[in-house]
Formats: structure tokens, C-alpha cells, sequence
């Protein structure tokens, strides 16, 4: 190549480079209305930015990669805790997490009710943006692996998305990408494991491990005993459809601790019976009835 030939190669190249660099500059600015939902950018949803700002919960926290890494990433926290959770928690989070146990609390920070509010609205408005499948993994809020909710990701994922194989783990094992993706069982264990919706954040199956929810150990034997108490008040004949309650309407009977429940409502949001497929829940009745 010639001297003259090098020099319109990279001019050419240079050239290329600026124009692709500039149509996904414009294409990007011409998606993220949609992917940001710009349209729900509320003035509480501003007031809440500006009390996450104020506490300085990004020197902690990450939100969309962005911020410390000492606390949970809370991209999808508003949809994973719901907003029950989440007042209850920033009211008093030593009610929830105790430091001799996982090393760690999150301060009292003394907001007022109408921050609370503005911060879970800034919270929701952040889950609800097209991350493109980022974090790529449930937060761990403990920052160290719990028995019970560290199966491996990627295999949860793959099994999710139907890697096919022969291989069905038992209850409370990892998922393997061997699960066979025709096996409701096998697809409700990844459904389990996977980011979303994020069983395995709130709920351990290894006894005595209580996270946001209660462990999942021993779920078959306890659900027939709560439907079976004259103090039940669901729905459910036997333990399968109260396992389907508790995932649909979790406030139809609440499982007693004070950081489970508040005010007569379970902590976990109640809208995966919507947001779920009727066969997703299915798939997650099959796994959870398999967990004794």
C-alpha cells in the first residue's frame, strides 16, 4: 500500500467511523423516550431523584451501573420488594437486617413519609426502564453467597430460555443448563432462579435462612398444616393451591414475623398473578410442591 493509498484509507475509515458513531448517537436519542418511559417522568418521580441525591444512597447503591457497590444494585428493587416492603424498610432497616448476622445495615436516615414515597416512585419509574436484561443477576443483599440462593446464573438463564438436556436437579439443587425445557418442573426451578421475577432474592430453600421472605424449606409439609388450621382464612384446599395463592394473593394469609407483613398486608407485591403467564405460575407450583 502507497503512502497515498494509506492516507485515503484512513480518511475513509475516519470517515465511516464518524458517521456510524453519529446514527447511533441520533438512534439511541430516538429510542430512549420509549426505553425510559419518559412519558411517566413525574414531578414525584423528580422529587424522589432529588431525595436519593440529598441521602447520598449513590454512594452505596448502584442504580443502571451507575454508583458504589457497598449496597445492592436497586435497578429492579420496586418491582423484586414492592412498595410495602420498601416503606416498611426505609422507616427502620434494622428491623430487618441485623449486623452481628450479615455484617452490614443500612443507616437510619430519618425521611419523612412524603420521601419515602417519592424515593419508591423514583425507585418504580428506574424498574420499569428497558435495561436491555441489566443486572444481569438478583441482588444479594447480604454481599456474600447465602446456602439456598446461589446457584449459579447463567445456567438458571439458560434453562429459562430452553436449553434442552435430560438432566432434572432435585429440589433445592442448582439448575442445570440440562434442564429439560418440556418439564414444568425444570422450568419452574429457572424460573426460580432467574433475575426475574426474582424468587430466589426474597427466598431461600435452605432452613432457618430468612431473607425478605421466609425460607422455602420444608414449604410442602408447612402449607398443608396452614390450610388445615382453623385459623386459615385463604382460599386453597391442599398445599399446591396455597402455594398458588401465596404467589397470586400473598395477603390472603400472612406468615407471621414482623418483617414479612405490615397492616394487614403481605410485604410481597402482589402482582405477579398479572404480571406472570398462567403458565409461569404453573411452572412455579410444579417446582415449589417438589420443595419439602
Amino acid at each position: 500500500m502507497t503512502r497515498q493509498q494509506a492516507r485515503l484509507f484512513a480518511i475513509v475509515s475516519t470517515a465511516l467511523v464518524i458517521v456510524a458513531f453519529l446514527w447511533m448517537t441520533v438512534d439511541s436519542h430516538r429510542q430512549f423516550p420509549a426505553l425510559t418511559n419518559e412519558d411517566k417522568l413525574t414531578p414525584q418521580v423528580i422529587a424522589g431523584k432529588d431525595v436519593w441525591h440529598k441521602y447520598n444512597c449513590t454512594n452505596c447503591h448502584t442504580l443502571l451501573g451507575e454508583g458504589a457497590y457497598y449496597a445492592p444494585d436497586l435497578t429492579k428493587i420496586a418491582q423484586q420488594r414492592g412498595p410495602d416492603y420498601l416503606r416498611a424498610f426505609m422507616k427502620d432497616p434494622s428491623r430487618f437486617y441485623d449486623e452481628q448476622k450479615v455484617r452490614r445495615v443500612m443507616p437510619q436516615q430519618s425521611l419523612s413519609d412524603q420521601e419515602i414515597d417519592d424515593v419508591i416512585a423514583f425507585l418504580d419509574w428506574i424498574s420499569r426502564i428497558d435495561t436491555q436484561g441489566w443486572p444481569p443477576r438478583p441482588i444479594i443483599v447480604s454481599g456474600a453467597a447465602i446456602p439456598g440462593t446461589d446457584a449459579p446464573v447463567a445456567a438458571a438463564m439458560a434453562a429459562a430460555a430452553g436449553v434442552t438436556g435430560t438432566t432434572v436437579p432435585a429440589a433445592g439443587a442448582p439448575p442445570t443448563a440440562e434442564a429439560a425445557s418440556s418439564d414444568p418442573v425444570a422450568q419452574g426451578q429457572a424460573l426460580f432462579r432467574a433475575a426475574t421475577p426474582g424468587c430466589s432474592v426474597c427466598h431461600s430453600l435452605s432452613p432457618g435462612v430468612n431473607l425478605a421472605g421466609p425460607s422455602l424449606a420444608g414449604l410442602v409439609a408447612r402449607a398443608g398444616e396452614v390450610v388445615a388450621a382453623p385459623d386459615y382464612r385463604g382460599k386453597a384446599k391442599d398445599a399446591a393451591g396455597y402455594i398458588r395463592e401465596s404467589i397470586v394473593t400473598p395477603s390472603a394469609h400472612l406468615v407471621p414475623g414482623a418483617t414479612y407483613s405490615a397492616n394487614g398486608r403481605s410485604f410481597m407485591p402482589d402482582v405477579y398473578g398479572r404480571d406472570l403467564k398462567p403458565q409461569q405460575i404453573d411452572q412455579l407450583v410444579a417446582y415449589l410442591a417438589t420443595v419439602r
